[in-house]
């Protein structure tokens, strides 16, 4: 067993790692397998929770034999239970983490799982994102779909997907499957679907707002727009002159030299000094 302290992983799945658990169980059948796999469920939280507090790797050796102990007591329930769907999940989950990292064993328990039960949604997202660190996004995009079928009010299967979109872009165009007619509004709308569900998550928005410049044809009419409005939305200094970077470099797309001017003006946050030297420079290689 493994304990590695972070993970590319661990931002594409935290969320679903902590929020989804729950949700398997709410639709089990009653008795006592759902009563031992809560136990489980909410014994794996608490690990993967004090794993999350601590700083080192040192500090993670003291999880070490806990987290043996929940594998052995997973493994013992699916051999008493061997056509619990949910088991096969949640202990996939365990070892899809960063603190485990066991990948080969929780993508094989996740496809047991969705043989199972093909209606998990959690399980299909879990599997995209398997294929898709795989370097196979065409694969996982099907998946994610899937997903998003099955749960459409999840902004995470939402944000993914446009990850995914994004991310492998020129995988899709290359394919000759996708077009960027057909791929740019989908990438655009997929984290504008994420932005919309959840839309206290300024994450999301921003990466929405991101997303203009992953496109071909930006409408910079609306990503100004959304700049703009986001800048409202967040704390003044940093958080809002970033937006107003944002905001001279859409002006600059469309010409509109003076106003990028303007804006790069009222920047004064030294972290940002970079990026608006980078502006000024391209405003002055303009004339």
């Amino acid at each position: 067993m493994r304990f590695p302290l972070t993970s590319r992983r661990l931002v594409l799945r935290g969320l679903a790692t902590l929020l989804g658990l729950a949700a398997w169980l709410s639709g089990a059948p009653a008795g006592d397998p759902t009563e031992r796999l809560q136990a489980l469920v909410a014994r794996q939280r608490e690990l993967l929770a004090a794993a999350e507090r601590k700083t080192s790797q040192h500090e993670l050796e003291d999880l070490r034999q806990p987290l043996q102990e929940l594998c052995y007591a997973y493994e013992d329930y699916l051999r008493a239970f061997p056509d619990q769907a949910a088991g096969y999940a949640s202990y996939a989950m365990l070892l899809d983490h960063p603190v485990i990292d066991e990948r080969r064993r929780s993508t094989a328990l996740f496809l047991r799982a969705n043989q199972l039960d093909s209606e998990m949604a959690l399980v299909k997202n879990q599997l995209g994102n398997h294929l898709a660190e795989d370097g196979k996004p065409l694969e996982a995009v099907n998946y994610y779909l899937a997903a998003i079928r099955l749960e459409p009010k999840e902004p995470l299967y939402h944000y993914q997907l446009g990850t995914l979109l994004a991310e492998a872009r020129d995988d899709f165009l290359k394919s000759g499957e996708w077009t960027a007619d057909k791929l740019d509004p989908a990438l655009l709308g997929a984290f504008r679907e994420a932005m919309t569900l959840a839309p206290d998550n300024w994450r999301y928005a921003y990466r929405y707002g991101l997303a203009f410049y992953d496109v071909d044809q930006p409408d910079w009419a609306a990503a100004l727009a959304f700049w703009q409005g986001f800048e409202s939305r967040v704390k003044p200094g940093i958080e809002q002159q970033t937006c107003r970077i944002h905001q001279a470099r859409v002006h600059l797309a469309r010409g509109e030299r003076d106003r990028a001017r303007a804006v790069l003006e009222t920047i004064t946050e030294s972290v940002l000094d970079r990026q608006k030297a980078k502006l000024v420079a391209e405003l002055n290689a303009a004339k």
